[in-house]
């Protein structure tokens, strides 16, 4: 039997609370302000002093005199026990205090905050802290590596506001346009002009500043950056060689490097739980040091030597992975994974974890409230100490070693960072466990062979893409993995946002855990979870009465955007208006549908919340022609549509007003724009959604009117052309948003309104007057986040439907 269980059973825990309260202590200053913090330090210490006082000593040489007999203190030896843990979890408690107060107190105190509350101008001197990233703009998916705009972080050294100039340090962000800035390494030195703004998050940023034009006196970056970033830009082009998805995962599967990742695998990598496969995290620190260790072995270097050479071989992938605060988190964090694998064990790993986040914490309190360090010492403990208790169960109910490992490890890590993704992301991953333990063979040999390409690239490139084109095969299963599971019906569940969501997952897998520890309720808890895979899990995936019978419109649940599936006459096949903001849950819904064959996509324009999804349609099925409307606009993601089709092999075609469409049992008439767009200016936001495409549709359940997102103005436009709005059914424009005219909806006059949106999203559509004017005018308003997959069914005058979400959908309901 093995021996593992009893010694694990002795987990040493008494650092536990020192690295509790000093993460308490960063939160309470982040949080409450620098105040609080100098108070939590002064209680710190006072358990510290109490600690000392329970050890029992008869003298107190700290005092320099016999202790009085008011300081005398009971010898309980309960308490005598835990003295050293509470000396140390006072102590770090008062050090983590005091360092944030100061840091805060620094932050806030800072000449340059005052300014950014005033949104003054004003021209700084920085230090680049990490590489330029491209900005997610707000309300789209996010843009591909040709953005526009970048966030830099960066170190203040002296600014000037209004004739005034400050020789003061603190953190700044800087939110850049692209020429000059996206080639810049950390560690140079730049001037800035530009607006600066008040910092929205509660961390030590002393400001944000919304930057005019190109760095300007922009000093050499240090050697080793340079170096760095030759081996980066090495890695970036040997990975060329391999598909595009491929060679845009390899980089930042091994050094974090996202600039080249496209939109598509980033997306479904976060659907099925793969997210952290794109950043640097301990397992690269792990793999990275543990095959030099295996190789130095294999040579029979001496204990020192490899000793020696492993850290040499740290340090350099830290340089090339940059020195920021996340990778050297990710550093430490997988130092003690080695540490644990090593000594084969957890009572030593957990105190190495504990002192790591004290003094990760006193380097940089802002990690503090970073989720990915959170998340990060989560599964490190996972790791240390649940997985190797779990696996050496396995293994003495007779499940081989290296099975026993391969499940315990994923099944650890995600049980105890689900509540935490769950209260950042409102939703539960259902595959993550099976899409990381089929995932875990190719991490490994993919890394290192990425690792080992990035090192030989500067000396000889063609070398380099030898090893990447052995590295093929493991990434491309990694994207496959991704992608097949990011589009299961189902894969992830909503669950309750906030920390009322995270509180009550982490109660339910606390429950379950004790559950299955009483034998005698183990085969009952058994039974209730096959009772849920039987039945609840399959009636989610394909609820009664689903698809619905003869359905001719479909308003597929995408959340906050757009899709929508028009029957054709043929079985298998549909048009599909619009392919919603993510890669998987238009193709997931076309599949609960039975669509093979798309014969058209149409884009009614060209925002990621419409064009998300285009990707994964054009790779999962046969799709016939995709179509645009006039204006091309935002560049990037017309660029990216005109990439995808390509690569495709699926001709990309422009709709413009008075063009008609037609397939067995359906037709489309294009209403509007009903002038050509003019050439975008500046905003890319109301313009381009007066700019949708109109659609008219006649089907078997009868005239049915897709507006997009068009607002105020294209509504007005198209009511003075005069043409025939009115409509059986209504997709209503710009999902429920306000801008809809009470004379463009009176003109529809639709028995069925049809809200494509995603709930909670922070646009707080459909909004209450809308839905007010639809209901008054007779319709029956239906919405995607209230009722999930939508179907119009029947024909007039026996219009009905049948939604998804319902409980059980019953045949058809009128409306």
């Amino acid at each position: 039997m093995s021996t593992a269980a009893p010694e694990q059973a002795r987990t040493d825990l008494r650092l536990v609370p020192a690295a509790l309260g000093s993460w308490a202590a960063v939160l309470m200053g982040l949080w409450v302000g620098w105040p609080a913090a100098a108070i939590l330090a002064a209680c710190g210490a006072l358990v510290a002093v109490v600690g000392a006082m329970a050890s029992g000593r008869s003298r107190a040489p700290w005092l320099g005199r016999p202790r009085a007999p008011w300081l005398a203190w009971p010898r309980a030896p309960w308490l005598a026990r835990g003295s050293a843990a509470l000396i140390a979890a006072g102590a770090a408690t008062a050090a983590t205090a005091l360092v944030t107060a100061a840091q805060v107190h620094h932050a806030t105190a800072n000449p340059v905050r005052t300014a950014a509350t005033s949104s003054a101008a004003a021209t700084v001197r920085v230090k680049i802290a990490d590489d330029p990233r491209p900005l997610r703009q707000p309300g789209y998916a996010g843009r591909p590596s040709g953005a526009d705009r970048y966030a830099v972080a960066a170190e203040l050294s002296a600014a000037t506001v209004a004739g005034t100039t400050w020789n003061t340090g603190g953190r700044m962000l800087l939110l850049v346009p692209a020429d000059g800035w996206r080639g810049l390494l950390p560690g140079q030195h730049v001037t800035a002009e530009g607006l600066l703004a008040a910092p929205a998050r509660n961390d030590l940023t002393v400001a944000v500043m919304h930057v005019r034009g190109p760095p300007r006196d922009v000093g050499a970056p240090p050697w080793w950056q340079r170096a760095a970033g030759t081996a980066r830009d090495g890695l970036h082009r040997a990975a060329g060689v391999l598909p595009e998805q491929s060679a845009g995962l390899l980089p930042s599967l091994v050094v974090g490097d996202t600039s080249g990742l496209p939109t598509t695998v980033t997306e479904e990598f976060r659907a099925a739980g793969l997210s952290h496969l794109t950043a640097v995290s301990g397992t690269n620190v792990a793999i990275v040091c543990g095959a030099v260790l295996v190789l130095l072995r294999l040579l029979r270097v001496g204990p020192r030597t490899s000793a020696v050479l492993t850290g040499a071989a740290l340090i350099g992938f830290v340089v090339v992975a940059r020195p920021s605060p996340s990778v050297l988190r990710a550093t430490v964090m997988g130092a003690i994974m080695l540490l644990a694998l090593l000594l084969g064990r957890g009572r030593s790993a957990l105190p190495a974890l504990a002192v790591a986040v004290l003094g990760l914490l006193l380097v940089d309190p802002e990690l503090g409230v970073e989720p990915g360090f959170a998340l990060s010492v989560l599964a490190t403990a996972a790791l240390v100490v649940l997985a190797p208790r779990w696996s050496a169960a396995l293994r003495e109910r007779g499940v081989p070693a290296g099975v026993a490992e391969a499940l315990a490890v994923p099944v650890a890590a995600h049980l105890v960072t689900a509540p935490l993704v769950a209260a950042l992301s409102g939703q539960v991953s259902l595959v993550a466990v099976v899409a990381n333990l089929l995932a875990a063979p190719a991490v490994a040999p993919a890394t290192v062979l990425g690792a080992l390409a990035a090192v030989l690239s500067p000396f000889d490139s063609g070398v380099a893409e030898l090893v990447v084109r052995l590295a093929g095969p493991f990434v491309g299963w990694l994207v496959a993995v991704g992608h097949h599971s990011a589009v299961l019906p189902g894969a992830a569940v909503r669950w309750p946002a906030g920390p009322v969501g995270g509180l009550l997952l982490a109660g339910v897998a606390v429950a379950t855990l004790l559950l299955l520890r009483l034998r005698r309720l183990r085969t009952l808890v058994a039974a209730a979870g096959l009772g849920v895979l039987m039945v609840l899990v399959p009636t989610r995936f394909v609820p009664p009465g689903w698809p619905a019978t003869g359905w001719a419109v479909v308003a597929c649940d995408v959340g906050q955007g757009d899709a929508l599936a028009l029957a054709t006459s043929e079985p298998g096949r549909a048009v599909l208006v619009d392919a919603g903001p993510d890669p998987g849950p238009a193709q997931a819904c076309l599949d609960r549908l039975g669509v093979h064959r798309v014969p058209l996509v149409v884009l009614s324009h060209l925002h990621a919340d419409h064009i998300g999804g285009l990707a994964a349609l054009l790779d999962g099925r046969t799709v016939g022609a995709v179509a645009i409307g006039q204006l091309h606009e935002p560049a990037w993601a017309f660029d990216q549509v005109r990439r995808l089709t390509e690569l495709a092999g699926v001709p990309l075609v422009e709709l413009q007003a008075g063009q008609r469409l037609r397939w067995p049992g359906l037709s489309i008439e294009v209403l509007g724009p009903r002038r050509r767009p003019p050439p975008l200016v500046g905003d890319d936001g109301t313009p381009v959604n007066n700019a949708s495409l109109v659609l008219r549709a006649d089907t078997n359940a009868g005239r049915l009117l897709l507006t997009g997102d068009v607002e105020l103005a294209a509504q007005a436009e198209l009511l003075a052309s005069g043409v025939d709005l009115h409509a059986d059914v209504l997709k209503v424009p710009h999902h429920g948003s306000r801008y809809s005219a009470p004379a463009f909806l009176d003109a529809v006059r639709p028995r069925i309104a049809l809200v494509s949106v995603g709930a909670g999203n922070r646009y707080r559509h459909p909004s209450r007057e809308t839905l007010t004017a639809l209901s008054s005018a007779g319709a029956t308003v239906l919405r995607t986040d209230e009722r999930g997959d939508i179907a119009v069914t029947g024909g007039p005058p026996q219009l009905s439907f049948v939604a998804r979400g319902d409980p059980r959908p019953s045949p058809g309901h009128p409306p």
